[in-house]
């Protein structure tokens, strides 16, 4: 018998004896080697294009806003061949080319209505939507206030300043479209030009929030320069930036008053939506698990008691701060002095408390013994990212504000304040980070989920084909002795509580058909949900206070004293809108928490 089998081509497919001839063992290293090299090359093929087309992609968009990014340097620098129209022109095709591709994916997945599109139920929730949609309106607030704006000195300046924001207003409602019915897709058709696609959209969002972040810049360090000036300060160049023409109308002047105050809510619009779509575009191509693909609904909510009360607390005292320290800072040296030391009080207290929250939560979570989730899940681990990632700003301020407090030779009076909340500012977001990741990895316990997918436990009288008993034949309810035929599955069953018409046993805790089991309360879970109520409200409170003008930073002397201005200027320009974002995602992240705890 020949020990192998040889095709009409000559080749050797297989070796039936386990023993092989000598003469033979030249030929079927061969075509071993050739096997190996053929199935490289086929991985080859088939995982580099992919990655090629990840790796272009991604460099398109870098490339993208570092040219926004080298006009804005250009801008700040105030010279006369750069202008912000110029700008804004780049920004405005970006913007088009993104609204093309919007409208064509919605096009090509209205044609595919029938077929089965994947979706990734992690990728965001109805809450974020409606939150970025809120965010959106006033967004469009602002677009209207341009508009107005540009109606007054329309004689004086040029046309792209009334264009924009009209391509803005209609970009701005089609990514709201776009974020309600696909961000979830995971898309499986065109992916080499889908990721191009998503890929401009992230870093157009991306550009649109470096614009708006650095407008707010200049718009408070003038402001400071005012202030600097008006104490006594000399040599400081504030930039005008009013046109050069009288304004038509009587309302120019609060429409440019009014734009920075909507400069925060149009700034975190744009880098959620960027993070989302990011997700998006990481999704592309992917195979999705669908055990673990499965939407966890909330669970019930009970005892919220003291968790809103300190949250409501801690924002109506913060609201208060503001009002006082922005008609304070501007007045005498010695009412500034007492407004700065009152805002660092007030935020050491506030990080007490959140110190102290995050890190009961976090003992909690150390006494109960329950395994993290560790499945893949783009979205989980860009909260992970995005969480230490914008923690970088607020640390790099909190160190340099610390070194300046130890080595300044001067001491007014928030000296010492300062050094404390610098180090709070360091110890509590270290701590936060830790609640949130911990709380978003932990595997939610089978039998409080809610989730009518994932069935806690087996139905009474259900029947299946992978848990129905060893009938042999039809079953017959009418079968005059069915005990034998329970009594031998009955062990089998008897652990998981699993019945099909047997008669239970007389020491079996009888259940109410149609009714849930009363569960006890849960003690821990309501004090990890109040203590996420109580660190979102914070967190709130804590993006309010710089988002909208309240920023001892440029105004205690001590850091501009060791760093000179302009350093400490472009660290400030850094570490605050990060700082922001960090605010904005944490409370997202919390919100999150409270819905899963």
């Amino acid at each position: 018998m020949s020990p192998t089998i040889v095709e009409h081509n000559g080749l050797d497919i297989m070796c039936l004896n386990k023993y092989c001839h000598s003469s033979s063992s030249s030929s079927s290293s061969s075509e071993q080697d050739k096997k190996i090299f053929s199935k490289l090359r086929l991985s080859l093929s088939g995982e580099y294009p992919r990655k090629n087309a990840e790796i272009l992609s991604g460099q398109y968009g870098i490339n993208v806003l570092l040219i926004g990014a080298a006009l804005m340097l250009a801008i700040a620098h105030h010279g006369p061949s750069v202008k912000e129209e110029h700008l804004l022109s780049l920004v405005t095709c970006l913007v088009l080319l993104q609204l093309i591709w919007m409208m064509w994916y919605i096009l090509v997945r209205d044609r595919q209505k029938n077929t089965r599109t994947d979706k990734d139920v992690h990728a965001t929730t109805c809450w974020i939507r409606g939150g970025l949609t809120l965010l959106a309106l006033l967004s469009l607030i602002m677009d209207a206030f341009r508009i107005g704006y540009y109606v007054g000195y329309q004689s004086c300046v040029s046309a792209v300043l009334g264009v924009y924001p009209v391509i803005h207003a209609t970009h701005t409602i089609a990514q709201v479209h776009f974020l309600w019915f696909h961000i979830k897709d995971v898309i499986k058709s065109f992916e080499t030009f889908e990721r191009f696609g998503v890929i401009h959209a992230v870093f157009t969002n991306l550009l649109l929030w470096c614009n708006g972040v650095m407008s707010e810049a200049e718009h408070f360090l003038n402001n400071h320069k005012r202030r600097l000036s008006s104490l006594g300060y000399g040599n400081l160049t504030i930039v005008h930036t009013e046109p050069h023409c009288n304004c038509t109308t009587s309302t120019c002047s609060m429409f440019s008053s009014s734009l920075y105050f909507l400069y925060p809510f149009n700034i975190e619009y744009h880098i959620f939506v960027s993070a989302m779509l990011f997700v998006m575009w990481k999704n592309i191509g992917r195979t999705i698990d669908l055990s673990s693909n499965r939407k966890k609904l909330a669970t019930r909510t009970k005892s919220l008691t003291f968790g809103p009360i300190l949250g409501l607390l801690a924002l109506a005292s913060t609201i208060g701060i503001l009002v006082v320290y922005i008609t304070h800072v501007e007045q005498s040296l010695q009412t500034r002095q007492s407004a700065i030391s009152m805002f660092y009080i007030y935020g050491i207290v506030m990080l007490v408390f959140m110190c102290s929250a995050g890190a009961s939560g976090l003992l909690i979570y150390r006494a109960d013994h329950v395994p993290l989730d560790t499945t893949k899940n783009p979205s989980r681990q860009l909260d992970t990212e995005l969480l230490f990632g914008s923690s970088i700003g607020s640390w790099l301020m909190s160190w340099c504000s610390i070194v300046a407090a130890l080595s300044t030779n001067s001491s007014p009076p928030y000296r010492w304040t300062n050094l404390i909340y610098s180090l709070l500012i360091v110890l509590e977001k270290c701590i936060q980070n830790l609640f949130i990741i911990e709380s978003l990895y932990r595997q939610q316990d089978d039998g409080e989920r809610d989730d009518p997918e994932l069935p806690a436990a087996p139905e009474i009288f259900s029947v299946t084909s992978s848990l129905a008993p060893p009938y042999n034949g039809i079953i017959n309810r009418g079968y005059k002795t069915p005990d034998r035929a329970c009594v031998t599955i009955e062990n089998e069953q008897e652990e998981i509580g699993q019945v099909y018409n047997c008669p239970r046993k007389p020491s079996e805790v009888p259940l109410a058909l149609g009714d849930k089991v009363v569960q006890p309360p849960n003690i821990k879970r309501q004090i990890l949900k109040n203590i996420a109520v109580f660190l979102l409200m914070c967190n709130i409170s804590l993006w309010i206070l710089p988002a909208f003008g309240c920023r001892p930073q440029y105004d205690n002397g001590l850091e501009q004293e060791t760093f000179g201005f302009s350093i400490w200027t472009t660290v400030l320009n850094f570490a605050i809108p990060l700082n922001l974002f960090y605010r904005m995602h944490t409370v997202a992240s919390l919100f999150e928490v409270f819905r899963r705890v």
